[in-house]
């Protein structure tokens, strides 16, 4: 293992006491001249290394906030942790990214993690819909903002998309096609996500005097393509199919598009098909992908925003949020043929 570089070891090769070396890595202004230049050649030829972790330590406010979200091979997270990332570096403050693929296991070891580091703040999704892991972390005393959730009590900040809403806003437009027959992708139900937009879906439907019954419901175990793909395979089993389906994201939206595809069914003369989010692939896909837009970017950029000024120089003033923003519908090729 190689030998780390000590304050201590740099102070005896320059000749001078640990404090002055100190005094040149954080106020060098303090220091003569030319015992600056002494310490800093010394720097340079032990390869000293301040250790940023011990600084933070001792002054009580680290400079890394942590963003831990459900699947980084989401296209959606991505956006949401450019925003992030945005505000953060405005602040000279930097980002650790964490994928609870979700895991509520992964989510309370990263949690664990977070307190073990003393970061100075968590831009958190859940996956523990039960509110148990963010419960055992919220008595370390680390503030955090949930994205894409919101958090049922006043105890904290959250910035979120109205789900009920984008549900809506896709089933409705396939009703106004002249689809009256409509499957819902979703992942698993244990997810608020899923259930606020089945909601939606359902009221779209009693608003066109369909019963919400008429929603046929296929679950998937994962937010994924490959999930997407197994639901298209028993969608395409079904006796009575469907001919439009709103996906609970695109990525399900792109797996179910592919199963239709190998089966030879078209997209949207055959089935239309709405997604969710409206990532950068779904405009691109080999029918571009109708979806409701969540404004990823700026969710991250709010968080992180609400974040730093609850943890600042003025944190006493800081009030909690509950943020919610409007989805929007974007309308493409995936859904626009005309139903008789």
């Amino acid at each position: 293992m190689a030998h780390t570089v000590g304050i201590k070891e740099v102070a005896r090769q320059a000749g001078v006491s640990v404090g002055t070396v100190s005094n040149v890595i954080n106020r060098p202004h303090m220091v003569a001249d030319e015992t600056r230049e002494r310490v800093q050649s010394a720097i340079v030829e032990l390869g000293y290394v301040r250790s940023e972790s011990a600084r933070q330590l001792r002054a009580g406010q680290s400079r890394i906030i942590a963003l831990l979200v459900l699947d980084m091979a989401n296209p959606f997270f991505v956006d949401v942790a450019s925003g992030a990332e945005r505000v953060a570096r405005a602040a000279t403050l930097g980002v650790m990214l964490c994928n609870s693929a979700q895991s509520t296991s992964e989510e309370s070891d990263y949690l664990s993690l977070f307190a073990e580091q003393r970061v100075r703040g968590v831009l958190v999704t859940p996956a523990d819909m039960s509110g148990r892991n963010l419960a055992d972390f919220r008595r370390h005393g680390i503030p955090f903002v949930l994205v894409d959730r919101v958090l049922p009590s006043a105890e904290g900040c959250s910035v979120s998309v109205d789900d009920v809403l984008g549900g809506t806003l896709a089933v409705r437009h396939l009703l106004a096609r002249g689809h009256s027959s409509v499957a819902y992708v979703s992942g698993p139900m244990t997810l608020q996500q899923c259930q606020d937009r089945k909601e939606g879906a359902e009221a779209a439907l009693t608003e066109a005097g369909l019963p919400a019954s008429a929603l046929r419901h296929l679950e998937a175990e994962r937010l994924d393509v490959a999930a997407g793909r197994d639901a298209g395979g028993r969608l395409l089993g079904m006796a009575d199919r469907p001919t439009a389906v709103f996906c609970a994201n695109d990525l399900l939206a792109l797996g179910v598009l592919q199963a239709l595809f190998a089966a030879g069914v078209r997209v949207p003369d055959e089935v239309a098909l709405v997604g969710y989010d409206d990532i950068e692939f779904a405009a691109a896909a080999a029918v571009p992908l109708t979806s409701v837009r969540q404004p990823a970017v700026r969710m991250g950029r709010q968080a992180a925003e609400l974040l730093l000024e609850e943890t600042g120089e003025e944190a006493g003033l800081h009030r909690h949020q509950r943020i919610v923003l409007d989805p929007e519908l974007i309308v493409r090729e995936s859904s626009l043929a005309a139903r008789a």
